[in-house]
C-alpha cells in the first residue's frame, strides 16, 4: 500500500543483500579500529605506521562514503556500524572544531611559525605579511643568506631582537637571552647543517625559552615512508627539551610530522599539542596536514589557524599560547 510503512528483515530493509551490509558494516569497524588504535600497525615494513598517522584525520572520510553506500544498499546494520567510526573520529579530532576559548584570565604570548621557503620570491612582503598577525614572536626556516637582509629589515621596527642559527631564526618583541646552536642533525646528515636554535625571551610574564626546529624532510617512496632522519632529529630535539631548566618552553618549527607521527613522539610526549583548530600548513595549494607545529611545555597552545599564503610552499600559523 502506498505510503505504508515497511517491516525491515534481519537488519535489512526489503530488497536489500546481506553480503553488502555486512562487507560495509566490516569496513567501519575496521575504520573505528584504525582509528582508536593506530599506534599498533607496525612500523616494520614501509613505515606504515607513521605515513598512517600523518594523514589520519583524513581517514574521517571513510564515514560518509560509507554512509552513502549504506543508504544505497539500504543496510540498517551498516549504519548501525557506522556510528563507531564517527564516534572513534569525534573522540580523537572533534575538540579541535570547537570555537576558540576564551583566555579566562590566562596570560600568554601570541606566536607565528613560518616556513618561508628558501625559493620564496617575495621576502619582504612575506615578512610584512606576518608581522600584520601582531605576534610576539615570529619563528622562520628555511632562511637563506640572500634573502635574510630583506627578512630582517621588514621585521626590525616591530621586532627590534632576533637570532639566527643557520637557517632558522627568531624574531621578538622581548629581549633575547641565552642564543645558542641547538644540535639536532642526525648522523647521516652532513656537516654544515643547522636547523635549530634556542633562545631565552624575557616577558611581562617571566623567562621562558623558545625552540626553533627544521627538522629532516620525509618521502614516500617505493620502499614505504622514509622518515629515519626526522626520526632521529626528534629523538635529539626531545631529549634537548628534556634537559632544559627553564620551565616555561615554546617550540615552534616545521617538524615535517603531524603531532599524531609516533616518529615524533620524543617531543610530543614531553610537550602540549593545539587544542584548538587543524590549521592544515602544507602544501599551501592544498594544505592536507599541519607538519608546521607550535608546542609548549607547563602552558597550554589554546588554539591555531593558518594565516594567507605567501611565497611559500607553506602556510604561516598563528598560535595563541597561555599559562595561569
Amino acid at each position: 500500500m502506498g505510503g505504508a510503512l515497511t517491516k525491515r528483515v534481519g537488519g535489512r530493509w526489503p530488497g536489500a543483500t546481506a553480503g553488502p551490509g555486512r562487507v560495509l558494516a566490516a569496513a567501519a569497524l575496521l575504520t573505528a579500529a584504525v582509528l582508536t588504535f593506530h599506534s599498533a600497525v607496525p612500523n616494520a615494513v614501509g613505515r606504515l605506521g607513521s605515513l598512517l598517522e600523518a594523514f589520519l584525520p583524513w581517514l574521517g572520510l571513510a564515514v560518509p562514503l560509507l554512509l552513502v553506500a549504506a543508504l544505497v544498499r539500504r543496510s540498517a546494520v551498516a549504519l548501525v556500524a557506522l556510528l563507531l567510526p564517527a564516534l572513534a573520529w569525534l573522540g580523537q579530532f572533534g575538540g579541535l572544531l570547537l570555537p576558540t576559548e576564551a583566555e579566562q584570565g590566562g596570560h600568554g604570548l601570541t606566536v607565528v611559525q613560518h616556513n618561508v621557503s628558501d625559493e620564496n620570491p617575495d621576502p619582504a612582503g612575506t615578512a610584512a605579511a606576518l608581522a600584520g598577525a601582531a605576534p610576539d614572536l615570529i619563528a622562520l626556516e628555511e632562511l637563506t643568506a640572500s634573502a635574510l637582509p630583506a627578512y630582517a629589515q621588514a621585521l626590525a621596527p616591530q621586532y627590534p631582537y632576533h637570532a639566527v642559527e643557520g637557517t632558522v631564526g627568531l624574531w621578538s618583541k622581548y629581549p633575547l637571552t641565552v642564543v645558542r646552536r641547538l644540535d639536532i642533525k642526525p648522523a647521516g646528515i652532513g656537516e654544515g647543517w643547522s636547523r635549530g636554535l634556542r633562545a631565552g625571551a624575557t616577558t611581562p610574564r617571566g623567562e621562558i625559552a623558545v625552540y626553533v626546529a627544521h627538522l629532516p624532510s620525509v618521502r614516500i617512496r617505493p620502499s614505504g615512508f622514509a622518515s629515519q632522519l626526522r626520526d632521529e632529529s626528534a629523538r635529539l630535539l626531545g631529549a634537548a627539551v628534556a634537559a632544559e631548566p627553564v620551565d616555561r618552553v615554546v617550540l615552534l618549527g616545521d617538524l615535517n610530522g603531524t603531532v599524531d607521527d609516533r616518529g615524533l613522539a620524543p617531543v610530543t610526549s614531553r610537550m602540549e599539542a593545539p587544542r584548538r583548530g587543524f590549521a592544515l600548513s602544507w602544501p599551501a595549494s592544498f594544505p592536507v596536514s599541519r607538519i608546521d607545529q607550535v608546542l609548549a611545555r607547563s602552558a597550554a597552545v589554546a588554539d591555531i589557524r593558518t594565516l594567507p599564503a605567501t611565497g611559500s610552499d607553506h602556510l604561516p600559523v598563528v598560535a595563541r599560547v597561555t599559562w595561569h
